[in-house]
């Protein structure tokens, strides 16, 4: 589109590009004060934060912490560990009822309505690595993901500050523990745009073009998923760079007992959603992040826990999400499979797609996994037909007739 614009003289289009020009540097004056007052303020408010009776720091460490704070962008903060312990209360403040098996507090930091993870570091990190990897991580911006705002450490632990997002997780949403038979995800198409939501919100922490590295999450699971409390439920990630911070992604070198070196990273993970080669590896890569995406993907689809324990005459059997869905899959009989609490409510074709797929992404090789760019289309696509199932079941209008008179 062309925009035309007419001025009456040459002295009117003086005049106009005069004025243009004065604003201009008008803006641009008010916008370096503001950015002054604005760093002035945070010099300000951090210097009054430090008590030197309270807090036994070196004058080194403090001027070093200072400087790393000032070479950060607006967004990711290094955290003096003095406020993240005054903004929880001395971490007398109630535990957050969290998605992490961590320590978590609600709080306010900055103004901000915040929720404080507290992890165990994997190995030391230095305030330089820290940075570096804020830096990277702070930079991502995705409507699935949880924000992380910054980090503060101290001795061993760190404490991550993310976002607080209001709702409640996956796995209370698809199985409330109070009361088993209620579900307030109770309608296919919620399930299909949550699993379409977290298909493209692990798509772009393995592949991003902002990153400059391959990012793994490791935290896959139904509890590390909010379901946000709105009309149109939306799906968010929580912990997306815990495994990175915490060094649970880097590979540990020390010597064994012969005096060899040896690189392994220590075994963590959740029962259920970890892929057989990091169950024997320990190592966790965007291949067991896909395992635990598929399992994730067959309890939105069961209403069901990755494991449990039946007792039968006496001894208790163990029973798999994944084996019953294989069964189910094998068998044709996915629709009986399937959340009883959805009401037999759902376009079978899709479900049927969809388990394929989850059935695809927990396969015991990760080299036949899918990559998540294509899972993610994938799901799209799958959200598309069900978009389109849901427009072909709404209701008859209410003077709408039939007549079977002969004609």
């Amino acid at each position: 589109m062309t925009i035309f614009c007419h001025c009456r003289s040459k002295k009117m289009t003086s005049d106009v590009i005069a004025s243009t020009s004065t604003a201009s540097t008008s803006r641009r004056t008010t916008k370096s004060d503001q950015s002054n007052r604005n760093s002035s303020t945070f010099i300000s408010t951090d210097s009054n934060s430090y008590n030197k009776d309270s807090w036994k720091s070196s004058v080194s460490s403090q001027t070093s912490l200072s400087s790393l704070r000032d070479s950060l962008p607006e967004n990711p903060h290094v955290y003096d560990f003095k406020e993240i312990f005054t903004a929880t209360n001395r971490f007398l403040s109630a535990k957050h009822s969290s998605s992490s098996s961590s320590a978590a507090w609600r709080c306010t930091i900055r103004g901000d309505d915040v929720i404080v993870f507290q992890r165990k570091l994997r190995r030391p990190i230095n305030e330089s690595e820290l940075r570096e990897r804020l830096l990277v991580i702070c930079k991502s911006h995705h409507s699935s993901l949880i924000k992380l705002r910054g980090a503060s450490m101290s001795g061993c632990y760190i404490y991550l500050v993310y976002d607080f997002v209001k709702g409640v997780s996956l796995a209370d949403g698809l199985k409330n523990p109070r009361n088993p038979n209620f579900t307030v995800i109770s309608d296919w198409m919620s399930r299909i745009k949550i699993a379409a939501d977290l298909a493209h919100g692990l798509d772009y922490i393995h592949n991003s073009t902002g990153f400059e590295k391959k990012f793994v999450h490791n935290h896959i699971k139904t509890t590390s998923i909010i379901v946000t409390n709105s009309s149109i439920m939306n799906a968010k990630i929580c912990h997306f760079g815990t495994a990175e911070l915490c060094g649970e992604s880097d590979s540990i070198t020390e010597q064994d007992s012969s005096g060899l070196k040896v690189k392994f990273t220590k075994f963590e993970g959740t029962r259920g959603y970890m892929s057989p080669e990091f169950q024997s590896t320990g190592i966790p890569t965007q291949k067991s992040d896909v395992y635990a995406f598929g399992v994730v993907i067959l309890e939105i689809l069961s209403g069901e826990e990755p494991l449990k324990y039946r007792k039968e005459n006496g001894n208790y059997v163990r029973i798999s999400l994944i084996e019953t869905a294989r069964e189910a899959e094998d068998g044709g009989g996915v629709r009986r499979w399937m959340d009883k609490k959805l009401k037999d409510s759902f376009p079978v074709e899709v479900v049927e797609k969809l388990v394929k797929l989850g059935m695809e992404c927990v396969e015991e090789d990760p080299n036949k996994r899918p990559d998540m760019s294509v899972v993610a289309g994938r799901v799209s696509k799958l959200y598309l037909e069900s978009k389109y199932w849901m427009e072909q079941m709404r209701p008859l209008p209410a003077d709408f007739t039939v007549s079977m008179a002969p004609r």
